[in-house]
């Protein structure tokens, strides 16, 4: 197991996506995040069943950074109750783990 993690949110469209995403990285809490288009979610939301087009966000990061990401998506989101999900990230190639490391580390 590696310290790196991989964290998932929800975007409720492309242009709050790419805030999130470039704040992320220019704050150096992701070394990357991927933005996953026009994903489709079916959910519970205030006691009935919704669906609505989201654009997932993938971010790359270290488990230090995590709660400081958390934060910082409370912050940027539109959402009441945003995504973020975080999971460890087992093992990856020395090289981009190395890489992760770097870009977060402040």
């Amino acid at each position: 197991m590696t310290d790196k993690v991989v964290v998932l949110t929800t975007a409720g469209s492309q242009e709050e996506a790419n805030k999130i995403a470039t704040a992320l990285v220019e704050r150096k809490l992701a070394a990357c995040v991927n933005i996953v288009p026009r994903i489709q979610s079916v959910y519970r939301w205030q006691g009935k069943v919704q669906s609505a087009e989201e654009f997932l966000l993938i971010i790359k990061s270290a488990k230090p950074r995590e709660e400081a990401i958390r934060s910082a998506i409370r912050e940027l989101h539109s959402y009441e109750l945003p995504e973020c999900i975080t999971l460890g990230v087992e093992s990856g190639s020395a090289e981009y783990l190395k890489w992760i490391e770097d870009s977060v580390t402040e």
